[in-house]
């Protein structure tokens, strides 16, 4: 029994050394920064598994560090599941500056649950894109539009195009995209058909006209995908099939497949269907033919793609990008994710201007509190000190605590904190009741000479002239008394003003890239709202402490002046009492 009980503990202290191994794998440590991208089929809406599909992965501000990536994204890879099987990939377009990537990964298997990594942060790696590796055998050509010039195949098949009146240039849905004018048109090899064919595309309609988006010509056969009557359309050998209106101003996903029949897609959904053979041809392919808008990722195939993996490429490429979602980053060596580390890494430049200032206000409100409550303590510790003195004197003998001013006290007077750390401290230099009464006497000393109470007598006018003095003393210690204490209020009330200005703006940048990118989901736009979150966070922090501080610190200065005011009135009743007797006139 008792040897039963051992393995099974030995069991279990194994599997839990096992499991950490698990979660903490690391592909390569030279990469220090992962990011977990999952794939959702069911909020897609697909219902099968695919094979062999390129997915697109966006990256802009809110889901991706791009300061933590080299400038051309070379250190970019994207590693299965398994953590070990590196994938195929080619960058569309890496911008750091504007903070927006578009990369192809080709993932072996798109099923529920399945999910790959994406790796970053090594400034010794060099780029390892792979375009024509990116796609699949039966895939015949795919255009991007990226780059001036002639459109170029991204597939191995090296179908360029050979003639092109178009336009390409960047802002379109995917990168850069073509425009067209009516007028303009593409031409390039066509697909080889021998079993089936698709060809789909995204297209943003200027214009509605009849137009044709893709055809295919090889003597007598010849294969169409459309536009007739604002209603997308295909046909085959003069079979056609129409489809749903295809409104304009907005992209939308158009496709069509050959294969047991002709197929049409609006978005990812069967619009329109017709029975129709496949015919045996490859001829030239002509594109944009009176067209009038925008058109970008063309794509053709020598089979007929299935329902879902038109759905997919609706759901994965478009501005929803349902099948995508990204994870947090993970930190080589955090132990896990990092969630105040992904937001960090989601600040933008600007965030981090406005950080710095109230890093900077921070610091200077932090130093102003410690040397104000070091300073009223130590003026609070004397005060208490010089009164138990001062409430021993006779009348007689009110002077007795007062000394000839020292020139080192007197170059630090104006400077409570030098006071305090390099004053002789061989009487009651810090008290500020000490330097009212060390005024009041000194005025006494210049009417008389003497302090001898019993021979000398004040008027009621030199009385109100040491009032004076002393309320003009008294006026001055308080203003050192309240020196700096601006600054506490400046953090209090600029510092939530400007993290709110840090978050509006990193807000915009949010929003704007989100709008370069297409880009809408959730899991995208969270990082860097919480992102710009963090300068609020920031200004909170910078004014919390400071308001606290102003406060616990202005009570104790209250209660200083509180204290001068009534030493002020006693000690004028007291050498009122003194040189003002009946005795004496």
């Amino acid at each position: 029994m008792k040897i039963k009980v051992k393995n099974a503990f030995l069991a279990l202290a194994a599997a839990l050394l096992f499991i950490p191994g698990i979660s903490h794998a690391w592909w390569d440590s030279s990469w220090t920064v992962r990011k977990k991208i999952s794939l959702n089929l069911k909020e897609a809406g697909i219902g099968s598994s695919l094979s062999d599909f390129p997915v697109l992965v966006r990256l802009h501000t809110g889901d991706f560090d791009f300061s933590g990536a080299k400038d051309d994204g070379s250190d970019i890879r994207f590693v299965a599941s398994d953590d070990k099987t590196p994938l195929k990939y080619h960058i569309e377009k890496f911008d750091p500056l504007n903070e927006m990537a578009f990369i192809w990964v080709e993932v072996p298997k798109i099923e529920a649950g399945k999910y790959f990594y994406l790796y970053s942060g090594n400034e010794k790696a060099s780029a390892a894109g792979d375009s024509k590796g990116t796609y699949d055998s039966l895939q015949s050509a795919v255009y991007h539009f990226s780059g001036s010039g002639m459109p170029a195949d991204s597939t191995s098949n090296g179908s360029n195009a050979s003639q092109f009146t178009g336009k390409t240039g960047d802002g379109s849905l995917i990168g850069s995209g073509a425009s067209f004018d009516g007028s303009g048109m593409m031409t390039a090899p066509g697909a080889k058909i021998m079993e089936g064919f698709t060809v789909s595309a995204w297209v943003k309609v200027g214009t509605p006209t009849d137009s044709i988006l893709y055809q295919q010509q090889d003597g007598g056969n010849s294969i169409i995908l459309g536009i007739q009557g604002g209603k997308l359309y295909g046909s085959v050998n003069g079979i056609q099939a129409s489809g749903a209106d295809l409104p304009s101003g907005t992209w939308h996903h158009v496709a069509m497949t050959l294969g047991q029949k002709l197929e049409l897609y609006l978005d990812g959904k069967e619009v329109g269907s017709a029975a129709a053979s496949v015919p045996q041809m490859q001829g030239t392919a002509t594109v944009g033919k009176g067209f009038s808008g925008e058109m970008d990722e063309l794509e053709t195939s020598s089979t007929a793609r299935s329902a879902d993996w038109m759905l997919a490429e609706a759901k994965s490429q478009g501005s929803d990008a349902l099948l995508v979602s990204y994870g947090s980053d993970e930190v080589k060596g955090s132990g896990g994710t990092s969630y105040f580390g992904t937001i960090l890494h989601s600040v933008t430049l600007d965030g981090w201007v406005v950080i710095g200032i109230l890093g900077i206000m921070s610091a200077i409100s932090w130093m102003v509190m410690l040397v104000k409550a070091y300073v009223v303590g130590r003026i609070q510790k004397t005060n208490k000190a010089f009164m138990a003195e001062y409430g021993k004197l006779a009348l007689a003998e009110t002077a007795r605590l007062d000394a000839e001013d020292d020139e080192e006290d007197m170059d630090l007077a104006d400077s409570p904190l030098l006071s305090v750390l390099m004053g002789k401290h061989d009487h009651f230099q810090n008290s500020t009741l000490y330097r009212i009464y060390h005024t009041g006497v000194q005025e006494i000393r210049n009417r008389f000479g003497v302090l001898d109470a019993g021979s000398q007598n004040l008027s009621p006018q030199a009385i109100g002239s040491i009032k004076a003095s002393l309320d003009a003393t008294l006026v001055r210690e308080n203003q050192k008394l309240n020196g700096l204490m601006v600054l506490l209020t400046i953090a209090i009330s600029g510092g939530p003003f400007l993290g709110l200005l840090g978050t509006v703006v990193g807000v915009m940048i949010t929003f704007a890239a989100i709008a370069a990118t297409g880009d809408v989901n959730v899991a995208a736009i969270a990082p860097g709202i919480a992102a710009a979150l963090v300068a609020t966070v920031a200004g909170l922090g910078v004014a919390i402490p400071a308001l606290f501080g102003y406060n616990y610190i202005g009570s104790k200065i209250k209660n200083i002046t509180a204290d001068m005011h009534v030493f002020s009135d006693e000690f004028v009743s007291r050498i009122t009492e003194a040189y003002s007797r009946e005795g004496s006139r």
